[in-house]
């Protein structure tokens, strides 16, 4: 087997594979609107949302008073004053039960916090996150044992630092590759390995480890000064400077077996699983991102004056304004509807997570490189350069490089749009998987056959006509309801895209990542447009027409990209670039590369650091 298809099965058996559960964002891709699955949105009980805004407006008064911002920045450090501070408000368990020393809060409100702490602290939104959403917090909720819970999550809610550790120097996205091992002896494990980029590693008392025990892979839970851990380096990036990540090496650390996190083997599906709620986090930072830009945008728009008028005036400004404003109503419905489902608990939100998280950290990185283009020189300039010579210190450079990262991190752009497609097309799969599977045999082939000619059957009819193309539909949406039609004639459109490709190419389906990700972006448009709507329709009780004025906007242009993505799904140089690119591997092109100077330091292009000293720090 090549590694290849290692990697692609060690895939499939982590994914779940049930939908016991509907699914507003699988059906949109099978060219069914089901509008009812996300109108009205589910809400949560009075009581905790009263709970959630009071938290909420804590947390706006502890960051008014006790952060600076600019001093993290500068420093690169967020100070522990901060973190206790923090921790005392209960920020460390927004979403632990109460039961465990938590708050207990919807995740709507834990999704609101974040996106308060994101437009004013990047750095100190990633620390609260990566603590929550993807450390010890989440997957002993959902996979945890009873001890296990009650041993670590009141930690966890007090304050205790915890970070996730699956990363290695030679591993990303394929966890087949995963050399850290873990060894059974007797009642303990015994751990040794080296992950890299450690968010909160270097000052995190808890860690959810990743390891190979055998052939498969498993969690842990460790902590953090066993025996046999050193944080080798703590690293330095071009944002989020406050960030604690390093790199951590473990020789020999034994590990209790009753710390393994579910069963042996089992590490892949707990991290996956997790990160369908633990994704919920970077919608809402990036939400937050776009939301200051707005401000920012409008401030300036008003106090810049150019050519006699002002330059959120002129019409090269204003559309950059326009597509600000509408965005970050766009991504703040996005964040808001995914996290209300995933409280209400009636939906598989695997997939609307994941388009979350890929639409709003795409999204929201535009929206700031439009802003830093709006205010010109002083976009570029830092703000303690703007206020060390008597301007507004406004610090929309660092927020672009703070939020670089979001289109990397937990799943980047190209493994999102790749895991979308997979859970997009599964119903495909279960119905036709192994007649496009070049290695399935004549029998299975004939089976196959036999439930997609009952699939499609009754599939493909209901692709033909539907509620979008009756010009009353939705009509309680008001000067909406026309994007909603779109939205439903689209999403069968998307449907007949996907069967078709799956048509041309077959088993090489997969191989086409272009022709994917185009599929997977028009679906996070249709999305994003529903959320818009939905939002807008709820917000219109108490806001008026506003919220459909920019919800309005936002679906117009949101049109005009699907329209463009729709045109590059047949019409494209994709073979052309593949071809190239070889070439270019291949230095072909290698004269392309004169009459340059390479300024890189030299060193192996995958290493670890050997022999520096322990810079792991405990906050105090």
């Amino acid at each position: 087997m090549s590694e290849y298809a290692k990697a692609r099965e060690l895939g499939e058996q982590a994914r779940e594979r049930e939908w016991t559960r509907p699914s507003f964002a699988k059906q949109l891709f099978l060219g069914d609107l089901r509008l009812d699955l996300v109108h009205p949105a589910p809400a949560p009980p009075d009581e905790a949302a009263k709970r959630g805004e009071e938290f909420v407006r804590a947390v706006r008064r502890f960051l008014d008073a006790h952060v600076d911002p600019a001093a993290i920045e500068r420093d690169g450090r967020i100070p522990d004053e901060v973190v206790k501070g923090l921790a005392g408000l209960g920020a460390f368990g927004i979403t632990i039960g109460a039961e465990y020393g938590g708050l207990g809060l919807p995740y709507l409100y834990y999704c609101r916090a974040l996106m308060l702490v994101g437009s004013y602290c990047p750095a100190l939104a990633t620390l609260l996150s990566a603590h929550q959403s993807i450390g010890v917090p989440q997957p002993l909720k959902l996979f945890g044992t009873e001890e296990q819970k009650r041993a670590f999550l009141p930690r966890c809610a007090r304050g205790e630092i915890s970070a996730f550790l699956l990363t290695e120097p030679d591993v990303g996205s394929d966890p087949a590759r995963l050399s850290t091992t873990a060894v059974r002896d007797g009642d303990e494990y015994v751990l040794d390995g080296v992950k890299l980029w450690t968010t909160n590693g270097v000052v995190a008392d808890l860690l959810v480890v990743m390891a190979r025990t055998g052939k498969k892979i498993s969690a842990f839970v460790v902590e953090g000064d066993s025996p046999g851990i050193t944080v080798r380096r703590r690293n330095a990036f071009m944002g989020l400077r406050g960030i604690e990540n390093g790199v951590t090496e473990f020789s020999q650390v034994r590990v209790p077996a009753a710390n393994l996190i579910g069963r042996e083997g089992e590490g892949l599906k707990i991290a996956l699983t997790t990160l369908n709620t633990g994704r919920l986090s970077l919608p809402a930072s990036c939400a937050g991102h776009a939301k200051w830009a707005v401000k920012i945008a409008r401030e300036w728009g008003n106090a810049r004056v150019q050519w006699g008028r002002k330059v959120g005036e002129h019409e090269a400004v204003a559309t950059k304004v326009a597509f600000i404003a509408a965005t970050a109503y766009a991504l703040e419905a996005v964040s808001d509807l995914t996290a209300r489902l995933a409280d209400g608990k009636g939906s598989d939100i695997r997939i609307e997570a994941a388009l979350a998280k890929l639409y709003a950290t795409e999204l929201s990185y535009q929206v700031l490189d439009e802003l830093v283009q709006i205010r010109g020189g002083r976009g570029y300039e830092t703000a303690e350069s703007l206020a060390a010579r008597g301007e507004r210190g406004v610090p929309a450079e660092q927020m672009l490089r703070d939020t670089r990262i979001n289109r990397i991190f937990e799943g980047s752009s190209e493994i999102m749009r790749l895991l979308i497609t997979r859970e997009a097309v599964d119903a495909h799969l279960s119905a036709a998987g192994e007649l496009i599977d070049p290695e399935s045999s004549r029998q299975a082939r004939a089976q196959a056959l036999r439930r997609a000619a009952r699939f499609y059957a009754r599939w493909l009819p209901s692709l033909v006509t539907g509620a979008g193309q009756v010009p009353t539909s939705y009509a309680g949406f008001g000067p909406l309801s026309t994007h909603l039609r779109f939205v439903e004639r689209t999403s069968r459109k998307l449907a007949r895209s996907i069967f078709y490709g799956m048509s041309r190419w077959q088993g090489r389906l997969e191989h086409r990542q272009a022709f994917l990700g185009r599929i997977v972006d028009i679906g996070a448009e249709l999305f994003a447009m529903t959320a818009a709507c939905v939002k807008a329709a709820e917000d219109a009780g108490d806001l008026g027409r506003r919220p459909q004025e920019l919800a309005d906007t936002f679906c117009r242009q949101a049109r005009g990209r699907v329209d463009a993505l729709f045109d590059r799904l047949w019409d494209n140089s994709d073979d052309h670039d593949v071809r190239l690119a070889r070439y270019v591997l291949d230095g072909r092109y290698a004269f392309l590369e004169e009459g340059i100077l390479d300024p890189s330091i030299e060193g192996p292009w995958i290493g670890a650091p050997e022999g520096e000293e322990n810079v792991r720090r405990k906050i105090r």
